[in-house]
């Protein structure tokens, strides 16, 4: 088994994704496509401080898409057009008509993908009606809880936020991955000091090419974005995975991406004041950084990689 040593965290990944490739259990999978998996390997640690964000160097990411499905779920949507209206089309193949029909939803017009993640995070045990119904004040708000207590009570055990309701798994397009999270205080020594905030994610199945670069992106930026709104300083991300597992179809991609050297994780920038939810949910990411809320700077990373998602 061929194993990269370098104290660049970027290659916990790479190291993970040739150890799957190379000692993998072939299974079969939902998709027809077919994976090399392990199971519950060590977990993966991402250092937040002094505004790094972990977002993967050896492939170009797609940081338009992350940014806008992270604020999608925080708004509680649950509308694939919405993001595909941005441009954003990760989440057409589990939209589409004919892939609702195959789950038993057809009776929901193209793009309604049931109580997904952000209706569990924003309106948990709410009924799901469909993705145009107000769901104002229905069911258990689990974010604005994780706000208040990580402001108000912040040594408490329970600061988490669930995707997973297994009552309403049979009305989702696509039953949540990345499950779980929960959130820690680092109390600070001394009054002049903010706390510190970090996360763990758990995620139940772990596409390592093309889901896994986008999650780590996605939690260490969502997790800065909590620090914001509740005057805490983002520390570390950690993510343990289940499945994790390797498309046969990515090898070969996989590869090549393996070859490549890390580069410095870049650093990201708030250019408003971000005090509560409500401002996340009205937050605005540009390429231009003159119409952007938020600005990633030094991001420098190899040329993108084309690997094609299993539905």
């Amino acid at each position: 088994m061929t194993t990269v040593t370098n104290d660049h965290e970027e290659y916990q990944y790479l190291n993970l994704v040739q150890r799957v490739i190379d000692a993998g259990e072939f299974r079969n999978d939902r998709t027809g496509t077919g994976t090399l998996s392990i199971f519950a390997p060590p977990s993966l640690r991402f250092s937040l401080r002094d505004g790094t964000l972990p977002l993967l160097t050896t492939k170009k990411i797609f940081m338009k898409g992350i940014v806008e499905e992270l604020l999608w779920f925080i708004r509680g949507d649950t509308d694939s057009k919405v993001l595909d209206a941005k441009g954003v089309k990760i989440w057409n193949g589990n939209g589409s008509k004919e892939f609702l029909e195959k789950r038993g939803l057809g009776h929901r017009e193209e793009g309604d993908l049931g109580p997904i993640y952000g209706f569990q995070w924003r309106h948990f045990g709410a009924d799901y009606v469909d993705c145009k119904a107000d769901y104002t004040g229905q069911g258990v708000d689990q974010l604005k809880e994780c706000v208040r207590k990580i402001m108000e009570d912040p040594t408490d055990r329970r600061i988490i936020l669930s995707a997973w309701n297994p009552a309403a798994l049979p009305l989702m397009a696509l039953p949540p991955c990345h499950m779980m999270c929960q959130f820690y205080v680092h109390i600070a020594s001394d009054a002049s000091s903010k706390n510190c905030l970090s996360c763990l994610m758990y995620q139940r199945s772990a596409d390592l090419g093309l889901g896994i670069p986008f999650n780590i992106a996605s939690y260490a930026l969502f997790t800065h974005m909590i620090a914001q709104i509740t005057n805490t300083e983002p520390h570390e991300l950690v993510i343990q995975l289940g499945d994790a597992h390797v498309y046969k179809n990515h090898v070969e991609a996989l590869q090549k991406q393996l070859k490549r050297q890390p580069k410095s994780f870049p650093k990201l920038r708030f250019k408003r004041e971000l005090k509560c939810l409500q401002d996340l949910e009205q937050l605005k990411y540009s390429t231009k950084d003159d119409e952007s809320d938020l600005v990633i700077e030094g991001y420098h990373p190899h040329e993108a990689i084309a690997m094609k998602m299993s539905v």
